[in-house]
Formats: C-alpha cells, structure tokens, sequence
C-alpha cells in the first residue's frame, strides 16, 4: 500500500493515541502495542507535549522510537503505519 492509500485509510480513524505533558516516552509502548494490532495508528500531539519543537518533529521522532513509518502530519495529529 502507498502513502497516498495509507492516508486514505487514515482519514475515517479516530485519534487512539494522545501525547500529553508526559511527553513521548509516556506513549512509546501503548502505540508500540497498537501498532502490532492494528498497523495504522493516529496520533494527537497536544500543547504540552510540543513545547519548544514542531508536532512533525516530535512525530518523526516517535516513529522512530516504534519503528515505524511516518505517513502523515496534519495539524497537530500524525498517522504512523507498522
């Protein structure tokens, strides 16, 4: 599947995954489980969480903290795929 039907996919899910004032490290296993079930996870970067930093720096950065995929970023949600 290719970024663009990945997107596609992603547009009707809810939001599963919120990083608050906790930061990453609060998430970084909860999003590892639901990646392994589900594959395409979205993920909601709240005020707190993107103190100082983009929400596609902090994204790219989770993404590589599960190993996965940054499909895209809109706003302050991204969608990571495994």
């Amino acid at each position: 599947m290719d970024k663009q039907q990945l997107k596609q996919r992603a547009h009707d899910l809810d939001v599963t995954v919120w990083v608050g004032k906790s930061g990453l490290e609060a998430v970084v296993d909860e999003l590892d489980d639901q990646l392994s079930n589900e594959n395409l996870v979205k993920v909601k970067f709240l005020r707190a969480a993107r103190a100082g930093s983009s929400t596609d720096e902090k994204a790219a950065d989770l993404a590589d903290r599960v190993n996965a995929e940054l499909i895209d970023t809109r706003g302050h949600t991204a969608v990571l795929h495994r």
